[in-house]
């Protein structure tokens, strides 16, 4: 019962994530639309464990190395989904964007 809990919090902290990135795209305010490309690591980030899941054998001498590679792909893609918006505010794509505020007025 616990596993089912913890699946269903993390669903739910996903989903919610998830508006925020929309809200925080699509009102009027801040008028940016930037922040969505980290919805392109949030679809990348499952695939190279899959696909190490698929090709190794769980009976296979090399198939630790394999998977600890893809995990190690994995962690990379996800460092770099929370390391995006972070280069995206320090570069500058509006006129008044400040790394403190991360948001752009006009």
């Amino acid at each position: 019962m616990a596993g089912i809990k913890a699946l269903i919090s993390l669903s739910f902290g996903g989903a919610i994530g998830l508006m925020f990135l929309m809200l925080g795209c699509a009102l009027p305010i801040y008028n940016q639309y930037w922040p969505l490309f980290v919805l392109f690591f949030y679809i990348l980030s499952p695939i190279p464990y899959c696909i190490a899941r698929r090709l190794v054998d769980d009976t296979d001498a090399m198939s630790n190395a394999c998977k600890e590679l893809a995990i190690f792909l994995t962690t990379g893609i996800v460092v770099s989904a929370f390391g995006l918006p972070i280069v995206f505010a320090r570069a500058h794509l509006c006129e008044d964007c400040s790394w403190s505020s991360c948001v752009c007025r006009k």
